[in-house]
């Protein structure tokens, strides 16, 4: 291809700006490198991010300190039992002009910006959970019969709390959906810990500088979808997603019996995105087969549920998604 040395240059200068991104946040959020890469993923890829963790994990930090770092007009909403569609969305107000006048003003919510902060997402009801159905997938929301469109470009990274625990409700499948990938957060390394202790119970602490402006997230995002991805990578996917759905011929024992139902050609999607971005975020030109299944985790865990008997069981999704990946390696080393 003729522009082959022109996307070079360009995905090697994206390389050298993430590298500097990626060094500014991890200067306000400590030792939790594979955290950053999968929310830069999604970024990145022009979707949305779903944070998995206890309380306390700095999950909402790293959501602002990545408003800051990619230039991005930053909005949060704390998700609550009470909180209402409209709460998020906006509404139409009757106001009262000087000379008498009625008219009806619409009155945007906080849905309006370019990268969501959606607090706690499973502490409020599926209603609400759901108004941001529409924003995620259209960038656009219908508000009174009219729609609107959100500004570009747009992000929702919601945090979670896990589902066991008291007053939370479980996110509609639908909605999951939509998420390109969930990230688990888990407790840092002691190391990370005594770092995260000198770097913030000091005076000062340390700040995030931006490195992004929006158009050239929005170039970026372009850059990724150009970016090759192999046949053998291609492939690799296809069998991956394929073998996770209990009603395929080629699925798995493990999958036949413990997988109440699959992921959807979402999972493909964000699969072909994704391993571009790692790749990048690695400092590559192109995805390898190790990106995917890296990626396997990430991008299934919310797509896929265990049956009943299998939870009854005490089975793990995750072991079941590994144990798919290592076999769904092992064919494509032997092929």
């Amino acid at each position: 291809m003729s522009d082959t040395p022109e996307l070079v240059a360009e995905i090697e200068g994206l390389g050298a700006k993430l590298a500097e991104t990626k060094a500014s946040i991890t200067r306000r959020f400590i030792g939790q490198d594979q955290v950053v890469d999968l929310v830069l993923s999604a970024v990145l890829c022009g979707g949305h991010g779903l944070l998995v963790g206890l309380p306390g994990l700095g999950k909402t930090r790293l959501v602002d300190t990545l408003s800051t770092v990619l230039g991005l007009d930053g909005k949060r909403v704390q998700f609550t039992p009470d909180l209402m569609p409209a709460d998020i969305l906006g509404s139409e107000v009757l106001e009262t002009g000087a000379d008498g006048s009625r008219a009806f003003k619409f009155i945007e919510g906080p849905i309006f910006c370019q990268l969501l902060l959606a607090d706690e997402i499973n502490r409020a009801s599926p209603r609400t959970q759901s108004a941001l159905l529409q924003a995620m997938q259209e960038s656009a929301v219908t508000v009174a019969g009219a729609e609107r469109e959100v500004p570009c470009p747009f992000h929702v990274l919601a945090t979670q709390n896990p589902i066991e625990q008291e007053g939370t409700y479980p996110l509609p499948e639908a909605q999951l959906d939509r998420f390109l990938v969930q990230i688990d957060v888990p407790y840092p390394s002691r190391e990370a810990e005594r770092e995260i202790l000198l770097a913030t119970t000091g005076v000062e602490e340390a700040q995030s500088n931006q490195v992004f402006t929006p158009e050239e997230l929005l170039n970026s995002q372009e850059i990724i979808r150009r970016m090759p991805v192999g046949e053998g990578v291609m492939e690799m996917i296809l069998d991956l997603v394929r073998a996770c759905r209990p009603e395929e011929a080629g699925a798995l024992d493990v999958v036949r019996e413990n997988v109440g139902w699959g992921p959807g050609p979402r999972a493909a999607q964000a699969f072909m995105l994704c391993v571009r971005a790692r790749a990048l975020l690695e400092g590559r030109l192109a995805p390898s087969t190790e990106d995917v299944a890296a990626l396997a985790t990430p991008v299934l865990t919310h797509r896929m549920a265990l049956s009943f008997a299998a939870r009854a069981q005490g089975m793990e999704l995750a072991d079941v998604i590994a144990r798919v990946t290592r076999e769904t390696t092992r064919i494509e080393a032997a092929a």
